[in-house]
């Protein structure tokens, strides 16, 4: 009875996510006059990077690729292009004075992390006198700029649901979310959530999944995430005043392990310095981006996709590789300065543009 039910589920999984990939159309991202400005192409752009990575204090090691000798420096030349439009220039100072005295948090896991110092950084290098202040305690991370009164806050939390230490073990709770009353009291929040979902064995950070008092020893991971964003999904609606508190999505942050996503089966993004260039990307969407679509169709309050999966999924030459901290390959975060830059100028775009 089990084998036939959990088949059954399994199908009912499969047909939801084939609709899913069939209606995938993020409608965010519009500007006036309907450009959508994360459909577009990467172009060489002199003027890039944006900052440097010498002179900003906030970028961690597992980011720092020029700190740790990236012996080339073409990935750092890109611009996004949308076809139809132009981005408006990312201006340091007009986001301080803009944001002055209001609070912004990044909520999520590493790819949170990458964003939030990427977005301090490229602040920092409008006003690089401006004082600043980091604090740094378990769990949240404040940045603030003191002639500001503005505040860069960063959350981890990498399911958004509780992760949550019992007597059987460590338990992650589909349906509790305690966590979100960190997150009251926000001008901005900024949510991500999918990297740690796929984690098995010694990298699994939880022994057992729990939903409605009943423990799981393990879940296809694609409806554990489901199950997840709705909690975090009824968070949103019970908790946010739309006239308060502005609310994002990061979106979906591609890997690049597996050359077979752009053609190349024995490569990975290792010696990798150009973007994919085609005009289709092999791989197709991510089924967790599909379901993180779904979700946002239920939510009745505005919450903004930052649609950036696509456009990163180009991005095979932006990774760390093996230059950072941990000399491993990681093929997961992004070099700073690098790709999540763009993704900040999309998020000063929806903000301003």
């Amino acid at each position: 009875m089990g084998f036939v039910f959990r088949s059954l589920f399994l199908s009912l999984l499969f047909l939801f996510l084939h609709q899913a990939h069939a209606d995938f159309n993020s409608t965010d991202g519009k500007l006036a006059g309907g450009c959508n400005i994360f459909r577009g192409k990467w172009v060489f752009d002199a003027s890039y990077p944006l900052y440097d990575f010498s002179t900003c204090p906030f970028i961690e090691d597992e980011f720092n690729c020029g700190k740790y000798k990236r012996p080339d420096k073409m990935y750092l030349k890109y611009r996004w292009q949308p076809f139809l439009c132009n981005l408006p220039r990312f201006n340091g100072a007009n986001f301080l004075e803009k944001w002055r005295g209001k609070k912004i948090m990044f909520v999520g896991d590493s790819l949170s992390l990458n964003m939030w110092q990427s977005l301090s950084c490229m602040i920092h290098s409008w006003v690089p006198k401006a004082k600043t202040t980091l604090i740094k305690r378990e769990g949240i991370s404040a940045l603030v700029f003191l002639d500001y009164g503005m505040k860069l806050l960063l959350y981890r939390t990498p399911y958004l649901v509780d992760l949550e230490s019992q007597k059987m073990g460590r338990v992650l709770k589909l349906d509790s979310i305690r966590n979100g009353d960190a997150w009251r009291g926000m001008d901005m929040l900024i949510f991500n959530s999918w990297h740690w979902w796929t984690h098995t064995g010694r990298s699994k950070p939880w022994d057992y999944m729990e939903e409605g008092g009943k423990l799981y020893k393990d879940m296809n991971r694609l409806i554990a995430y489901y199950k997840g964003l709705n909690t975090w999904a009824r968070w949103i609606n019970r908790n946010i005043d739309p006239s308060k508190t502005k609310v994002f999505f990061q979106g979906i942050s591609p890997t690049h392990y597996e050359g077979k996503d752009w053609s190349e089966p024995s490569k990975s993004c290792s010696r990798e310095t150009r973007p994919f260039s085609g005009l289709k990307y092999p791989a197709s969407t991510p089924s967790s981006a599909v379901v993180v679509n779904k979700v946002l169709r239920t939510i009745k309050k505005p919450v903004y996709l930052l649609d950036i999966t696509l456009l990163s999924q180009y991005r095979k030459d932006a990774h760390p590789t093996y230059y950072n901290l941990h000399k491993g390959l990681d093929c997961s975060h992004w070099c700073l300065p690098g790709l999540p830059d763009t993704w900040n100028e999309l998020l000063y775009a929806a903000l301003f543009g």
